[in-house]
């Protein structure tokens, strides 16, 4: 009688598997005024039922920003957590892209001149 172990196979399929099954999304930050909490705007285009016409729609989600890094106008992930707050359902998962409004903004405080 032979013997087959078939632990290097389940380990395999478990290191496939996703590692997490919560939802993410990718928008722009619109809002950064308060404090650990972003407001990211995601765009939805969705294809009318009847007329076929691709529609647009925003939707705005809380996001939990633990280091204050993003800055209006950056493009970020955000992916689902637990209830943060009465509003924050989400926290910020990376800036995939900054803004260059924001980098303009960071130069101007350098360069004001005393009179």
């Amino acid at each position: 009688m032979a013997e087959t172990t078939t632990a290097p196979e389940t380990t395999a399929a478990a290191s496939a598997a996703p590692a997490s099954k919560r939802n993410e999304k990718v928008g722009l930050v619109v809002s950064t005024k308060m404090s650990k909490t972003i407001v990211v705007e995601t765009e939805m285009r969705k294809a009318h039922p009847k007329y076929k016409r691709v529609l647009k729609s925003n939707k705005k989600f809380y996001a939990h920003d633990e280091q204050n890094s993003a800055r209006v106008g950056d493009m970020v992930r955000i992916r689902e957590s637990r209830p943060l707050s009465k509003l924050k359902r989400w926290t910020l998962e990376e800036i995939i892209r900054r803004s260059s409004l924001s980098q303009v903004a960071d130069e101007k405080p350098k360069a004001v001149a005393a009179k």
